[in-house]
């Protein structure tokens, strides 16, 4: 959902991370990283950009790209120092109602193919969010993401989506500093709760007084329609896509209101279309779209994995010996006495019981950390000094994704930009009474996070009579494929499971391996070889129970190869689907 984000909580300032682990398993977490707090967490998107990135933004290496008439874009160079990069616009409707109406700029980057003789077209990508930015996507993860054959076969092409980035940008502030905020990452008491609705409503008044009318136009409907522009501004007759977390839905949306012209669709970590959208049997009413994931449920399982794997490891793992249970009490300080930390830029925070909520959740997403997450717990378990702690937490919180359109100064929409999407494409309830009462129902740590996440569209004051809700079973022109993992803290597996059954015409890959969970953190723990053929033969008699419900779709890896054997037979099966002449 990376719900994503850069990911989920759209309006807390956050910050963009980016793991190695996304761009060498193909798959980014969704629905975003995380919110630590309302000022501190990470951004809805779950955008992959390092701080780094960030500060290469910053400098806006990307020249202006140069206007284009509809159908065709005039590229001109850009990120000259970090490759052969080129940018473009392309002119598309604000509203499709009105196709000959008003026009605003989809900003876009391609990464030419390596051997033009053997060129299919173009392959777009999405990093989730919603409002990550595909430019900064494909510039600084695309080119780790392919094999040489793909990246021979196609260009790499990423957009930013209507209303995000440098394309035409929602905006309801003039800077950040106006966005007001909450000193948690969700609530936890009724005075709380009145901070976080009083925080809604500032965002809400604040786009509703500024928004424009791009806040009308930006469901996931309208950008798979800018989609089908793009394919034919790149000349391509069909379209080849790979999308991550949210960028799923986009794809699976694509496919149901253009499948005679899907070539070859990818989507990895895969959000419920139907969760996402109407839910079910009236459950909408009360029940917000991100309770109705079931992230939560996900992120648990991870947590319980991350435990498990710790304990196993013994002196290896810093938080080892009952870790579940030492989870659990260093909540409970935390809630009763927050503890400070200070970072190394000389910003200071209170961690509560709510932050650490949301740091864990930023950690589940990549598991080549979790030796350094340990410690971490380690750290804050014994008090350790609020420098201390800023050193070791600092990799867990996020910046911002900063957007620089022409003309504009330095300014992350990220806030504006995720209900702007989220709320359009959702039916919710419309009291806060239904929050409360989702974030009280849901079981384990992360159920309040995943259930506030979304409150914004209790008030949110715009709507998209264009959005698109299914149904999501159409058959397309050529087959989709789909990619599932366990243990995945925000796009959990059964995703994947439920778009296998929706879609008459795919694929299903699942990645038994579940890589971020198992293989490495066995090798930030030394190869903890026994524990690992356990848990791998666990997750394979559960996926061969799925191989039985699509006995004719699934594909289900074989689990008595080593880790790195089973990656690779993913990557074939993403290249096989991307570069088949179909």
């Amino acid at each position: 959902m990376e719900v994503a984000p850069e990911e989920l909580n759209a309006r807390r300032s956050g910050r963009a991370k980016a793991t190695q682990e996304a761009l060498d398993a193909f798959r980014t977490p969704t629905l975003g990283d995380l919110p630590t707090s309302r000022t501190t967490g990470p951004s809805v998107i779950k955008v992959l950009l390092t701080s780094v990135v960030i500060a290469i933004v910053g400098v806006s290496l990307c020249a202006a790209p140069a206007a284009a008439a509809p159908g065709k874009v005039a590229w001109s160079t850009c990120f000259a120092k970090l490759g052969p990069y080129e940018c473009g616009t392309v002119q598309v409707p604000l509203d499709y109602d009105a196709p000959n109406g008003a026009e605003i700029s989809i900003a876009l980057v391609r990464l030419r193919a390596t051997d033009p003789s053997r060129r299919l077209g173009s392959l777009f990508l999405n990093p989730g969010g919603p409002s990550g930015s595909g430019v900064d996507y494909a510039v600084f993860a695309g080119p780790a993401l392919y094999t040489d054959e793909v990246r021979a076969r196609f260009d790499l092409v990423g957009f930013d989506p209507r209303g995000v980035a440098r394309s035409a940008a929602l905006r309801c502030f003039g800077t950040p500093h106006q966005w007001g905020g909450t000193p948690f990452a969700f609530p936890t008491t009724p005075d709380e709760e009145q901070v976080w609705i009083a925080a809604d409503r500032h965002l809400a008044d604040a786009c509703d007084r500024r928004g424009a009318r791009i806040a009308d136009h930006m469901s996931t409907a309208n950008v798979a329609r800018d989609l089908d522009v793009l394919r034919r501004a790149v000349g391509d007759d069909k379209l080849t896509y790979a999308g991550v977390s949210y960028g799923s839905y986009l794809g699976v949306t694509y496919a149901n209101l253009f499948p005679g012209k899907v070539r070859a669709l990818v989507v990895d970590g895969v959000l419920d279309p139907i969760a996402w959208s109407t839910g079910r049997n009236g459950e909408a009413a009360q029940v917000p779209f991100s309770t109705r994931l079931h992230s939560d449920a996900g992120a648990q399982a991870t947590l319980e994995e991350f435990f498990r794997l710790c304990d196993a490891a013994g002196s290896r793992c810093a938080f080892a010996g009952g870790a579940a249970a030492r989870f659990a009490a260093l909540a409970a300080a935390l809630e009763a006495h927050p503890v400070r930390v200070d970072f190394p830029d000389q910003t200071s925070i209170e961690v509560n019981y709510s932050t650490l909520i949301g740091v864990t959740l930023n950690a589940l997403y990549n598991s080549s950390s979790w030796g350094d997450f340990a410690a971490a717990l380690a750290d804050l378990e014994s008090l350790a000094a609020p420098a201390t702690l800023g050193s070791r937490l600092q990799r867990f919180m996020s910046r911002p994704a900063y957007i620089a359109p022409r003309g504009f100064p330095r300014y992350p929409n990220f806030v504006e930009s995720f209900p702007a999407v989220a709320c359009a494409d959702s039916d919710n309830p419309h009291d806060y009474a239904a929050w409360s009462a989702a974030a009280a129902a849901a079981p384990g740590y992360f159920g309040p996070l995943w259930t506030w996440i979304s409150s914004i569209c209790a008030v949110w004051p715009h709507a998209d009579a264009d959005r698109y809700v299914g149904p999501f079973d159409r058959v397309t022109a050529n087959p989709v494929l789909v990619v599932g993992t366990q243990f995945d803290p925000a796009t959990r597996y059964e995703g994947a499971v439920t778009v296998a059954g929706l879609l008459p015409k795919l694929v299903f890959v699942l990645d038994i391996l579940a890589e971020k969970a198992a293989a490495r953190l066995q090798r930030s723990l030394d190869r903890m070889e026994s524990q690992g053929l356990e848990y791998l033969e666990q997750v394979r008699q559960g996926f061969l129970k799925e191989a039985d419900r699509f006995p004719h779709q699934v594909v289900v890896l074989n689990a008595d190869q080593p880790a790195e054997a089973i990656h690779a037979e993913v990557l074939k099966r993403v290249h096989a689907a991307l570069t088949s002449d179909l």
